[in-house]
């Protein structure tokens, strides 16, 4: 990754060098020199001590011999010789390689040692490096094919970053079947020096890139990525296929959090808060993409259908909501439009049904009526084949009535041959059509959502003032322990942070239970405290609205309990805790599990049932701020009743808020900890109070830190 370097001539060269260029017929060589050489604007040099000339073109030893100034240097030759040729390209003061071939970091232990040279290499001399491993790139505007695939793509305004060389080679031919152009194209390969972060960051500036789209199946700095991201997405749309799951780390998962916070929570929580929109197969990228690329953002997220058959209409419908949309309400002016432009068996109401005898006068009328009304934000166009209506009119009309007016439209002209002339007239003034209702729908709520992301302020997260000093010395309490794990033992590392904490105190003996009990006004709760015993109220080892004169039984209880559960535990004591009245509250959980390419993985939800049965969970990656925090909650579909439900009070979502900001900034601050769960933090019409804690610590991590 090289985000604080501009790609210069990767994408715009005047001379590549094509190193390994050969006349050997069906090799890569041959295949990705003739690609150049077929359509290149500017100048194709072969490197090859074999050859005189490739192709007619004279051929030269090796790169220093080359006596004009090379832009771009391709790489094609035997895994053992990339890197004494990398090393010549470097000497030569070129900047920009692509390196082709495969048998690096993806091929074994030898191939992994390789590229930790080539990485080495490429360092040394400040390279913009593409590969190894890498299908090659394209770009449309200087007709550049450095590629060895079979197609060359059509010009356009999508640029195209993939892991996957093959898909690009698929897509190609798809695309072309179906008009789609782009400007640029390259193949990640193993993401040795550049990566996607770094082509985010290019393409953000350039004028000819209109649409930034991915097919993924890692990503290699999930930090850097969200920070780019977030800039690159205010300025134009990015659409991302995310394949694969990241290598879980190596160490038990212990929390609740670790249980639900796979990999895949990490990414869709990563990209909904750099604002990349997630497609989960090809074909959604492409019909995202397009619609981005080619339509108006909406006003709001209310939606007009004008359809010729129920069925298509209803189907539209049903979509509508998992998009983010809803049917638009029409204004009295556009109701009294269609009252008087439709026969009394069409429905005036949304969705427009126009019959299926409607002909184009009267799917005009309808379509002008709903462009009109302010309270609809895009309106989608159906329609099956029916002898009274010519698609080609159809697809004309709907042309022109978009024409100099800013309101998103797409259409359904669902048919086989008998669409496509209108297809590529619809094309021609930029309306997307679909042959599936849903697919229009969920393209609309694409457009929605990238506007909600362009007006979308970003802020960065407040800093607490905290004591992280006394924090690291309480999290050094593993240092003495037979496993890595801490519970209410750590409690005080809330506080350091100004997390509030029950009022309490740890006790090894029944004597000063009596007395830390003596000094709590409130209701008395009791918890055994082991390291080895994770679920206390399995095994009976809480008491609640505990007696003062019970305090000294309730304790020898407690030890005796732990002691025939596990006899080898180690028992640390007894917390005395000040008991917080749930009734008034809800009780909620708050947790972080480490992510390894994203960091902290914040979780919060409800607790109880909506957290083990109905997993009615958020996910951010840490650090965030206010307005995030409270995205975060809103997501949540039991989030109602943390504002009042059946006769409570709301609870302070204002200190809960501020609890998430400072938990976010412990486990930012902190990287020694792993996992770390409040469950629960109950949440009162007061304050935000964290009752109980688990968290798992790396001590070599924490022995770096202090």
């Amino acid at each position: 990754m090289k985000t604080d370097h501009q790609l210069g001539d990767l994408f715009y060269p005047e001379r590549v060098a094509v190193i390994g260029a050969t006349n050997r017929k069906e090799s890569i060589g041959r295949a990705l020199f003739e690609n150049i050489f077929n359509d290149f604007e500017g100048e194709v040099v072969p490197i090859n001590p074999n050859y005189d000339k490739v192709l007619g073109v004279k051929s030269y030893p090796d790169i220093d011999s080359v006596p004009e100034k090379i832009d771009l240097a391709i790489i094609v030759v035997p895994p053992r010789l990339v890197n004494n040729t990398l090393r010549q390209v470097g000497e030569e003061g070129i900047k920009n390689v692509v390196v082709i071939t495969a048998g690096f970091g993806e091929s074994g232990s030898k191939g992994v040692s390789r590229e930790t040279e080539l990485r080495k290499i490429a360092d040394e001399y400040n390279l913009n490096l593409v590969g190894p491993n890498s299908l090659g790139l394209l770009s449309t505007s200087v007709k550049l094919n450095a590629t060895f695939g079979p197609e060359k793509p059509l010009e356009g305004s999508v640029s195209f970053m993939s892991q996957s060389g093959a898909l690009i080679t698929a897509v190609l031919d798809w695309a072309r079947d179906r008009g789609i152009g782009f400007h640029n194209i390259v193949s990640l390969g193993n993401k040795a020096v550049l990566d996607e972060t770094d082509f985010l960051s290019a393409w953000e500036n350039e004028s000819g890139t209109s649409v930034i789209i991915a097919y993924l199946e890692g990503i290699e700095d999930g930090s850097e990525f969200i920070s780019t991201a977030r800039s690159t997405t205010k300025r134009k749309p990015v659409v991302m296929v995310k394949s694969g799951r990241t290598e879980a780390a190596a160490r038990a998962v212990s929390s609740h959090t670790g249980t639900l916070a796979g990999s895949e929570q990490a990414y869709q929580a990563a990209l909904k808060q750099a604002g990349v929109l997630r497609a989960n197969n090809v074909e959604t990228l492409f019909d995202f993409a397009e619609v981005l690329r080619k339509q108006p953002l909406p006003q709001n997220n209310e939606v007009g259908i004008v359809t010729n058959a129920g069925g298509p209409g209803i189907m539209a419908t049903d979509a509508l909501e998992g998009a983010g949309l809803s049917l638009a309400s029409f204004s009295d002016e556009t109701l009294m439009k269609l009252d008087s432009s439709l026969p009394n068996e069409s429905s005036i109401y949304n969705p427009v049904d126009v019959l299926g005898d409607a002909g184009l006068d009267r799917y005009r009328k309808v379509i002008l009526a709903l462009i009109d009304d302010p309270q609809v934000g895009a309106i989608i166009t159906i329609s099956y084949p029916s002898a009274v209506l010519s698609y080609d009119e159809l697809a004309k009309e709907l042309v022109e009535v978009q024409k100099n007016r800013e309101k998103p439209m797409v259409s359904c002209l669902m048919g086989g041959s008998r669409v496509k002339f209108a297809v590529d007239i619809l094309q021609s003034g930029d309306i997307p059509n679909y042959f599936d209702p849903e697919r229009a729908v969920k393209s609309l709520g694409a457009l929605n959502r990238y506007r909600d992301i362009k007006e979308r302020e970003y802020y960065p997260p407040e800093t607490f003032s905290v004591n992280k000093t006394r924090a690291l010395e309480i999290l050094s309490q593993v240092e003495t322990r037979k496993n890595n794990r801490l519970g209410v033992e750590a409690m005080d590392l809330l506080e350091t942070y100004g997390i509030s904490i029950p009022k309490g105190e740890i006790v090894e003996d029944p004597e000063r239970a009596t007395e830390v009990a003596s000094n709590i006004e409130g209701k008395i709760v009791m918890k055994i405290v082991s390291p080895d015993i994770l679920h206390k109220s399995d095994i009976g080892g809480v008491k609640v609205n505990v007696a003062r004169d019970k305090i000294r039984e309730e304790y020898e209880d407690l030890i005796v309990r732990a002691r025939n559960y596990q006899p080898d535990a180690t028992i640390l004591g007894v917390q005395i805790q000040e008991m917080t009245d749930i009734d008034t509250g809800v009780e909620t959980i708050l947790g972080m599990n480490r992510d390894p390419q994203f960091g902290p993985v914040l979780m919060f939800g409800l607790g109880g049932i909506f957290v083990e049965v109905l997993e009615d969970v958020s996910f951010r990656i840490a650090p965030i701020s206010e307005s995030e925090v409270r995205e975060m909650i809103n997501d949540l579909k039991s989030s109602p009743l943390l504002r009042g439900a059946r006769g409570k009070k709301p609870v302070n979502i204002d200190s809960l808020v501020e609890t998430m900001q400072r938990f976010s900034q412990l486990v930012s601050d902190i990287p020694a900890v792993l996992e770390l769960d409040i469950n629960p933090l109950v949440v009162t019409p007061e304050e935000a109070k964290a009752i109980d804690l688990r968290l798992t610590v790396d001590e070599e991590r924490l022995g770096y830190e202090s």
